[in-house]
């Protein structure tokens, strides 16, 4: 049995999100079905991280073990030709050791939200883009941000269906970046809430938007209620961008 890592770029729009489903597609079901066709082996495939529906991954991390001998250049391609045309593609593959988990050895995770500030209807970027008519004062975004920044009960920011055993959560980096009517929002932590990126980030438009006081997310956090959460961002403008492990 080898284990293979694998780095995974796909478009969220046609999916249920990372994770199997019995009522829908998903990118796993999708992975797993082209690695069976393949080896004709009953497979899992293991991720840094769980998309929800419409999220894309520019560089999700996962994992799959195969007991067939073949090549991670040969994986790779064989799982990009038997996906086709659904949009997940494989950009990367290894062998990578046995005790090597794509989930429980992963010691960061990364996230990037893209906001289109205008009020033209987006066209090419429908569905990659979250388009916010209002103008938007990203210098005051990204001062409501700071305050984010740390160890936190994020319980505001996580949905009423999140699993985790815990709310409290250290975000590492939440930063907001403009260009001309676009904004990024790049969010780093060892591990994220159900939510809590899109949860921040509407939060963040509110106070771009001037309708909330810089202040205003910072009372949200200690506030410690879902209800008081502003706004949850959709799904449209979420990318996970990037998983970390241990050096070596």
């Amino acid at each position: 049995m080898t284990r293979f890592a694998l780095t995974v770029e796909y478009d969220g729009r046609p999916f249920m999100g990372w994770q199997r489903q019995a009522h829908g597609p998903s990118v796993q079901a999708t992975l797993e079905a082209a690695v069976a066709k393949m080896t004709g082996e009953t497979v899992a495939v293991h991720a840094a991280g769980r998309t929800d529906a419409g999220v894309h991954g520019i560089a999700m991390r996962a994992h799959v073990d195969v007991a067939r001998e073949v090549t991670p250049f040969r994986l790779m391609e064989a799982m990009n030709a038997l996906m086709r045309p659904s949009p997940v593609a494989v950009t990367a593959c290894e062998i990578v050791p046995d005790d090597w988990h794509a989930r429980f050895a992963c010691v960061g995770r990364r996230y990037e939200y893209r906001i289109v500030n205008r009020r033209a209807p987006l066209t090419h970027e429908a569905g990659l883009a979250w388009q916010v008519p209002q103008p938007l004062d990203a210098a005051a975004m990204q001062a409501a941000a700071q305050t984010l920044i740390g160890r936190h009960d994020f319980t505001t920011f996580r949905s009423t269906h999140c699993q985790a055993d815990s709310p409290v959560r250290t975000l590492d980096r939440l930063d907001v970046m403009a260009a001309g009517d676009r904004l990024v929002i790049h969010a780093a932590a060892r591990s994220f809430l159900h939510h809590q990126v899109r949860s921040m980030v509407g939060c963040l438009a509110l106070v771009g938007m001037g309708r909330w006081p810089v202040a205003g997310v910072a009372e949200a956090l200690a506030a410690r209620d879902r209800n008081r959460l502003g706004l949850n961002a959709p799904p449209d403008g979420l990318y996970f961008v990037g998983a970390d492990y241990p050096a070596g």
